[in-house]
């Protein structure tokens, strides 16, 4: 196991690391003998990890909707460790209400977090991993961004936007070597229920509320951290890692069912949807012919 004077190891790059997900991935790295620079809004609680760890963790105080303070950071953990090979975009909120209900404030603020965060940090690690000609990127996206449900549409919204990024952030970064992953987790014991903001009601959507809140009468039954972060070592450790991890049992279940379905839907509607191309010249072109 390395010692505070040791430099072997990777070089992880955690945010949203002081709680929930982000610091199991982290504890999880320090246990595989890696090396790890945390970043959260506040660095206080990274501390106490930091000390248990010398040498090997470097905290870092960091907002990541701030792309001024994300680039700073990184600069700060590759001038620390001098490279970088797992960076792991953890760091996001819940904001729950019905889609006619969010405030402008409200939906940026969700977007801002989830979305332009993770595409701060993307921006910023990019220049190291290429010049590296290595490293992995990995995206914390949710069950959410596997389809819309009732009072997670903008969560499932700033979801949805990641994956696109990291879709074709996956496509630019391969021939530089550096490989980009999507981990889509089911329910966790994390904090992100008991921290997250609600819209204002419209009465108009109280028996649905209802609804969903039979739906959950029971609670939820939820699974311990440390198993996401043992499921994102094996993913690193990967050679040839997917670009999309599900992460329990409920998860894989619930995206077979929802890619069975929209392909039922898109079988029963296919003569609509081929019918509706027909490829033609371009307006206002000869279709290739000499004019008379």
């Amino acid at each position: 196991m390395p010692t505070a004077d040791d430099n072997t190891g990777r070089v992880w790059f955690i945010t949203g690391a002081s709680r929930g997900l982000g610091r199991a991935f982290a504890d999880a790295a320090l246990a595989a003998g890696d090396r790890v620079a945390i970043a959260a809004r506040t660095a206080a609680p990274l501390e106490e990890l930091a000390a248990a760890h010398p040498g090997r963790v470097l905290p870092l105080s960091m907002d990541v909707t701030d792309r001024a303070a994300v680039f700073a950071a990184v600069a700060e953990a590759v001038g620390h460790f001098g490279r970088l090979d797992i960076v792991v975009n953890n760091a996001g909120s819940l904001s729950m209400g019905m889609v006619e209900e969010f405030t402008e404030a409200e939906a940026r603020a969700q977007m801002e977090l989830n979305f332009f965060g993770a595409l701060w940090v993307a921006q910023a690690v990019m220049p190291t991993l290429r010049a590296q000609g290595s490293g992995h990127l990995v995206q914390v996206s949710s069950i959410a961004a596997l389809g819309g449900f009732p009072s997670t549409g903008l969560y499932s919204a700033s979801k949805f936007a990641l994956e696109g990024l990291s879709e074709a952030l996956a496509m630019e970064a391969a021939g530089f070597g550096v490989k980009v992953s999507i981990i889509q987790p089911g329910g966790y014991w994390t904090d992100l229920y008991t921290a997250m903001s609600s819209t204002s009601p419209l009465e108009a959507y109280g028996p649905l509320r209802e609804e969903l809140q039979k739906q959950f009468a029971e609670g939820s039954v939820d699974s311990d951290p440390k198993l996401a972060a043992q499921a994102l070592l094996k993913l690193v450790d990967s050679d040839e890692p997917p670009l999309r991890l599900l992460l329990g049992s409920m998860v894989y279940d619930v995206a077979f069912d929802m890619a069975r379905r929209r392909m039922d839907t898109w079988s029963a509607w296919e003569q609509v949807s081929r019918a509706a191309e027909h490829a033609i010249a371009a307006p206002g072109s000869t279709g290739g012919q000499s004019a008379a």
